[in-house]
Order: C-alpha cells, then sequence, then structure tokens
C-alpha cells in the first residue's frame, strides 16, 4: 500500500473531518506525526487530553504499546479507510490490543486523565533495574534544571542513563544521543528505551567523528567527568562551537580544575554548585547521599 505523505493541506483535512462529524473539542488537539521522525507517542498521549496521530499502515503493535503503558482506558476515533471520509469508529485502547494500523490515516486518541505537566526528577523506582546505579531523582531534577531542556533540542548524554530518558521526554521534537562505553549499561538503558517506548534515542559506545556521523549536532552535552571528558568536549565543540555544558562530577579535584580546562577550551559563564541530600532513615536520622558537583557553562561562541 502506497505511504501517504501527510501535507498541512492532509492535514487540515482529517481535522475538518473530525470536527464536523464528532462533538469533540479540537481547540488544543495534539498533532503528531510519527511518519516524519522518531516520535515519542506514548508520553505525548500521557500528557495530551487529545492527540492526533498521523501514521502510515503496518504498525502491528501500537496499541498493545498503549495498553502495556497503562493508557488502556484511552478512546480512539478512527476510520477504516486511508480519506478523512465515511464512518468514524470509536473504541477503547484495551479492546484494540490485537489491532495494528492497515492503513495511512488519522486517529484521534482521548485521554481525560492526562496530565500537561513536566516531569521532572523521575522516581528511580519508574526505570529498569540492571547495571546502572541511578542518581537520586533529587538531584536529577537539579542537573535538568540546569540543562533546561528545550522541546526541540538536540542533546548529547554521556554516561548519564536516566537523564537520557528524562530529556528524551523533555524534548519530544528533538533527539538525544546516549553514549554508554559499558556493554552491561547499554542493555539496560535499550531497556529503559523500551520501557518508555522512546524513538528518539540513539545509543552509541563513544565519541567520535565515525559513530556520530549521522547524528543530529547537539546543542547541549551531559557528562559525566571521566578519563576521556577533555577528549569528548573538544570534539563536541568542534562540531557545535556554541554548545551548552553541564557535567557531573563526584571528584573534588575535577571540580575544583574543571574552570580552567573549560576556560582554556573557550568557554565561559562557568559555574560549579555542590548538592546535597539527606533523607530520614527508618531509625529517625538522616543519612547523607553522595554530594556531587554540577558544572555548567556555554561556548563563547554563543555571544555572536
Amino acid at each position: 500500500m502506497k505511504q501517504q505523505i501527510f501535507t498541512n493541506e492532509v492535514i487540515l483535512s482529517w481535522l475538518q473531518y473530525y470536527a464536523k462529524n464528532t462533538t469533540l473539542d479540537l481547540e488544543h488537539v495534539k498533532i503528531i506525526d510519527i511518519t516524519k521522525k522518531n516520535k515519542n507517542v506514548i508520553p505525548t498521549v500521557e500528557a495530551h487530553k487529545t492527540t492526533m496521530v498521523f501514521t502510515n499502515a503496518g504498525i502491528d503493535d501500537i496499541f498493545y504499546r498503549l495498553w502495556n503503558a497503562g493508557l488502556g482506558e484511552c478512546e480512539v476515533w478512527y476510520n477504516e479507510g486511508s480519506d478523512p471520509s465515511g464512518e468514524i469508529l470509536h473504541q477503547k485502547v484495551k479492546e484494540m490490543i490485537d489491532r495494528g494500523i492497515n492503513a495511512s490515516a488519522g486517529m484521534l486518541i482521548l485521554n481525560p486523565n492526562a496530565r500537561n505537566t513536566a516531569k521532572i526528577g523521575l522516581s528511580n523506582e519508574m526505570f529498569q533495574r540492571g547495571s546502572i546505579h541511578y542518581v537520586g531523582s533529587e538531584i536529577r531534577a537539579v542537573i535538568l534544571n540546569k540543562m533546561m531542556v528545550a522541546p526541540q533540542d538536540d542533546i548529547c548524554v554521556i554516561g548519564g542513563e536516566s537523564i537520557a530518558i528524562e530529556t528524551a521526554l523533555m524534548a519530544p521534537e528533538g533527539s538525544v544521543i546516549a553514549v554508554e562505553y559499558s556493554q552491561a549499561d547499554r542493555v539496560t538503558l535499550e531497556d529503559n528505551v523500551a520501557h518508555f517506548d522512546l524513538h528518539n534515542v540513539k545509543i552509541i559506545d563513544h565519541v567520535d567523528a565515525e559513530t556520530m556521523k549521522d547524528c543530529p549536532v547537539p546543542s547541549l552535552v551531559f557528562l559525566v567527568a571521566s578519563a576521556s571528558t577533555n577528549q569528548e568536549l573538544s570534539y563536541l565543540k568542534s562540531l557545535n562551537p556554541g554548545i551548552k555544558v553541564v557535567l557531573y562530577t563526584l571528584d573534588f579535584k575535577v571540580a575544583a580544575t574543571m574552570k580552567d580546562t573549560l576556560e582554556a577550551m573557550g568557554f565561559t559563564d562557568i559555574d560549579t554548585i555542590q548538592i546535597s541530600v539527606s533523607k530520614l532513615g527508618s531509625n529517625n536520622t538522616f543519612k547523607q547521599e553522595p554530594a556531587p558537583w554540577i558544572i555548567t557553562a556555554r561556548s563563547v561562541a554563543e555571544e555572536n
């Protein structure tokens, strides 16, 4: 079957079709075309009461994935063809888990329980267990605040598995290049990407011209400091002279010397903070978690 290109004209025709044949309020509909880019359907449906999804034929498990993510009570409005005409059908997702998409079309997914709020600092219990020891959610929330991720950002995350997942959720129009040197950590990250049904994450095992040749140029990089940090920063800055940097370290020597290192590379507005989190234990005493330093910087080229 010929795959449809969803131009502005086609999208408007589908909107008019649903507007004329339903009583649904389309004023705040979220439109997502999963035929053009790697779009995240599940997070979009979770965050919007009405989502219009444009998709080509051949996706066999989309409703099963929605149901598996806890969205079984959502209602799907659709027709049986590739054109915005004819009878409109509607069923709950849980009634459609054995169905796939057999025609290029636009469908509406209604989620009355949508919460259009930013999810910053997800609980560690939400991530898949594996080889990774996740940073505390409170610390991750501060890191994400410092990153200031925009929906269209292309981001490189080096050694920050939970950061890669959360930034992918926060940048649905952008992408995440997740760099993991450990094979075991890459497997765990792949499990998390599948668990959150993310389609805008690419996992690579190191940073160089070969591994990143087909990746978008990142506007922002998050790094967990390591022996290869200087090489990674130098290469990424050569790709984008205006790249922004957020760096995490538990090593005092790294934190103390990183300002001079970044200045030598041409970065400015360098800021270093330390985060300390203590939690009350069962014995009514506070246990202090590791207190990392978070270093932010931007390139001088951004001033031009």
